[in-house]
This record gives C-alpha cells, structure tokens and sequence, in this order.
C-alpha cells in the first residue's frame, strides 16, 4: 500500500534547513558525525518511505538497507554510527528529544502554537481555505474541516466532526462528534508533559466506501500514514492510533481500541471492547471475540478470544476446566 501526499499542503515548512544548519543549531544534542556532503533537507522519511533530501530518524536497530543517497541518518545506536556505507550520520543521547527540536524548527504542525490555518463559514460549518472538498460532500453543522484535507465525491460528514490532516475518499460517511487526524499519542517515558510530545507530522487517509462511527477517533501518523482501506465499517466509540494501517473490508465493533503501528489485514471482524497492542501483526480472515485482549501476532484465518488472546476452542477449554475447579 503506497500512498502519495505533499505533507506540506498539511504541515508548512518553518525554516530553511540542511545539514549545517543542524549540526550548529543543535549541537548540544549531538554526540558526534560524519557528514560527506551539505545538502538542503526538503522533507522527512520513515523505513518503508525513503526519499531524497531527508532526514531518517532510526532508533536502535539493525538497519542496513539505505534507498537514497541524500538521506541523513539520525540515531542513537552506536553500532550503527560504524556502518561504513552511511555517508551522512550523526550520533544522538536522546533521539526522541532531537527529533522534536528538529521537527519544530523546519515544520509547523497544529500542536506548534504558532501554526496558522484560514477559515471560511459554510452552512454552520468552518472549512479551511486550504483544503479542497468535492461538490457533491455533505457537511453538517458545527463541523471543522482544516487545513490540506482532501474529501472526494459523495462523502457525508456529519455534525460536530473535526477532520484535519486527512485525505477520505469517495462515499465515505464520517458519524457525529469524530475527530479524525488528531494528534498521536507520541511521547518520551523519560521526559514527560505537554512540551515533549513528539510531533505528528503525517497524515490519516480513508479509502472509498467506508463507514466511520459517531465519538470515533482516528490518529495521524506520526511521519507517514494512519491507513483505513476500502469498505471497512468501524462503530461508535472506537480508537485507531498512529500508524495503525487497517485492510479492507475491516468491521470493528464498539469501544475497540488499535494501539499505534498495529498492522491488520483484510477482512478482519473484531467484537467489541477488544484490545489491540501497538506494533503487532494481524492476518486476513481473523475472527477477534468480544473483550479480547491481542498481544501478539495472529496469523490468517484464525478465531481467538481471551486475554492474552488465543484460539477460541483453546479458551473455551481454558473456562470450562477453571469453572470445573470452582473458579467462577
């Protein structure tokens, strides 16, 4: 799944920015470098989505597959510091610290009290002037439609929705009080408050045919993409996390909460008030019972239920033998 996006219709550019000027106006935050050559940063990349002139933000992994020669690393893995193929890297005590000072230098994003967004009053509604919606949308009232947001034919949004830093495709229907590309819950276990929230530069993209339910609340990315595919059918009360990339033909029921980075494939049931642990793999054609709790990855075509989750013949064995034993 590859989607193309100018982050920056989303998130403006705040200051020019190239290697030099980083190595000078952080250098209390650098441990060391090698830099082979200057060049002009012109955007930010993850693993998956390398691109030219950008900064690539790796934290202690065994990482050796660079796509582009103007990237510039940035880490806190001293082994990695050694690997003689990167041509430009600096080396980092704190790579959660030195991303948000440099994110909030060279971008504004709409946690940056300086972050600025134009609205026009349409039918009860605020609409950005920034951002572009099809016709044939229907938007309710009290609804705010912010800056870079895309909203393509026969989509319904309804009352009292926040959409920004999203692009929803075609006949997709938003539910009242849904907050879509929201912040991510990006933070250092070691330096916390509002001020050390790691900025969300990404964005949420919903795909055609898709229904989102009333008081949901769909994360942005934290570089790349929040992805929710075509024909999914999420309740009420329900949160996707940052990263999350749900397949198509989802149907997720009520109070479910999808912890950041989880990847799930397609046609996926899952009942309500489960529990998906962030950065986990889950197959096509699974089945999750109501109240379970995911900690690892599920493979395709499986059925579970329980905390931790598990096969569900297995689990209805587990609660039979502790009923047996006189747990109730």
């Amino acid at each position: 799944m590859h989607i193309d996006y100018n982050r920056f219709n989303f998130h403006p550019k705040k200051n020019f920015l190239d290697i030099n000027i980083i190595l000078k106006n952080f250098s209390k935050n650098i441990t060391k470098y090698k830099i082979e050559n200057n060049f002009e940063i012109l955007d930010i990349s993850s693993l998956d989505r390398q691109k030219k002139n950008s900064i690539l933000f790796i934290k202690d992994i065994n990482f050796n597959n660079i796509k582009e020669d103007k990237i510039l690393i940035i880490t806190d893995n001293d082994l990695l510091f050694e690997d003689k193929k990167i041509k430009n890297i600096i080396l980092t005590n704190n790579l959660s610290f030195i991303y948000n000072l440099i994110i909030n230098f060279f971008i504004l994003h709409d946690d940056s009290i300086d972050y600025q967004d134009e609205f026009e009053f349409k039918n009860g509604s605020y609409i950005s002037k920034f951002s572009k919606i099809k016709n044939d949308v229907l938007i309710g009232h009290n609804c705010l439609i912010g800056r870079g947001v895309i909203i393509e034919n026969r989509s319904i949004i309804k009352n009292n929705v926040v959409i920004k830093n999203a692009i929803i495709g075609s006949n997709v229907t938003i539910c009242d009080n849904t907050s879509i590309g929201t912040s991510g819950f990006g933070f250092d276990f070691n330096i916390r408050g509002a001020d050390n929230l790691n900025p969300q530069i990404g964005i949420v993209y919903i795909d055609n045919n898709s229904h989102i339910g009333s008081s949901t609340t769909i994360d942005r990315a934290k570089i790349d993409i929040t992805y929710i595919g075509k024909n999914c059918m999420i309740d009420n009360l329900i949160h996707i996390a940052h990263n999350v990339i749900l397949n198509d033909d989802a149907c997720i029921a009520a109070q479910t909460g999808i912890s950041g980075s989880a990847i799930i494939g397609k046609n996926v049931t899952i009942g309500g008030q489960v529990g998906i642990a962030g950065h986990i793999k889950i197959g096509n054609n699974v089945i999750i019972a109501a109240k379970s709790g995911v900690t690892k990855n599920i493979k395709d075509n499986s059925t579970i239920a329980g905390f931790p989750a598990i096969d569900i013949k297995e689990w209805k064995k587990k609660i039979i033998m502790e009923k047996k034993n006189g747990y109730k």
